[in-house]
């Protein structure tokens, strides 16, 4: 848990430094749909190298988490981390937090308690050859669904690509349990590759998703993305539980810890930067 929760705190710090980054780098020759070129401008700056960094800390923190807890723990956790962007935009960037706003942080916060108060070990199920297959195109869908997002209205597009993003980064936590270890053995693991496509997807969407339209709606496709669908697979088909007679506690708490994430979605997105003086 412990480990789930640095996760969340380094994804929570990334996510403002890449949006910033992201919109810096756009150019209007980008169109609306996904690009690599967007991607390959961005990392050229500081900010989005410093959130790459913290993504990857916080990558095998999320790891270590799920070798150890259930997928639907490690996944609110990782919704959480728009709380701690929100705490992180009040500290630093002096953003001045509602009542509302900060019972919503206290709400995310009693969620995660709740959730550890009733969370077991992780279950014991290896994962069918149908379930990889399955992970490995959805994958592949979600490369799909990026490809043809920039056809859809500005007000639809961002939350699509979010939701993709987020999808994209689910397969990645439920495949790391399908991944035994990193040996030659696993090269003909189908989950291997749903991991490596889902999360190079996952960045490549979430990045276009930040740029193109409102990132509260992308971030908060993201956090449904990246928590419903896994958490289900973990109960369902990799045998995830709760302590005895608190499985009530378990779903309460996923989702009083989702539905505060998503009241703070909107703190992924950067402040707009003021006009030069003598410009109109």
């Amino acid at each position: 848990m412990v480990c789930a929760l640095g996760a969340a705190v380094c994804f929570g710090t990334a996510s403002v430094l890449q949006a910033v980054a992201a919109r810096a780098a756009a150019r209007p020759e980008d169109g609306s749909g996904v690009g690599t070129a967007l991607f390959l401008r961005a990392v050229r700056q500081w900010r989005y190298l410093a959130g790459l960094a913290l993504d990857a800390v916080g990558f095998v923190l999320q790891i270590i988490a799920l070798r150890h807890i259930p997928i639907y723990v490690v996944g609110a956790a990782m919704a959480a981390s728009l709380a701690v962007t929100a705490v992180v935009s009040a500290r630093l960037l002096r953003v001045r937090l509602s009542r509302l706003e900060w019972g919503a942080v206290g709400v995310v916060s009693a969620g995660l308690l709740m959730l550890g108060l009733a969370s077991g070990e992780e279950g014991d199920g290896v994962g069918t050859l149908a379930l990889k297959l399955g992970l490995l195109g959805v994958a592949g869908l979600v490369l799909l669904v990026g490809a043809v997002a920039g056809r859809l209205p500005d007000g639809s597009r961002a939350l699509v690509l979010g939701l993709a993003a987020g999808t994209g980064f689910g397969v990645v936590e439920v495949a790391v349990r399908l991944v035994n270890s990193f040996s030659l053995q696993e090269l003909l693991n189908p989950a291997l590759y749903a991991l490596l496509l889902g999360g190079a997807a996952g960045f490549l969407l979430l990045t276009s998703a930040l740029q193109r339209g409102s990132v509260t709606a992308a971030t908060a496709g993201l956090v449904l993305g990246e928590t419903v669908g896994p958490a289900v697979v973990g109960v369902v088909w990799l045998g995830d539980r709760t302590r005895e007679g608190l499985e009530w506690l378990a779903v309460l708490g996923f989702l009083v810890a989702v539905a505060g994430s998503l009241a703070l979605a909107r703190f992924g997105e950067p402040e707009p930067e003021p006009e030069p003086a003598g410009t109109g």
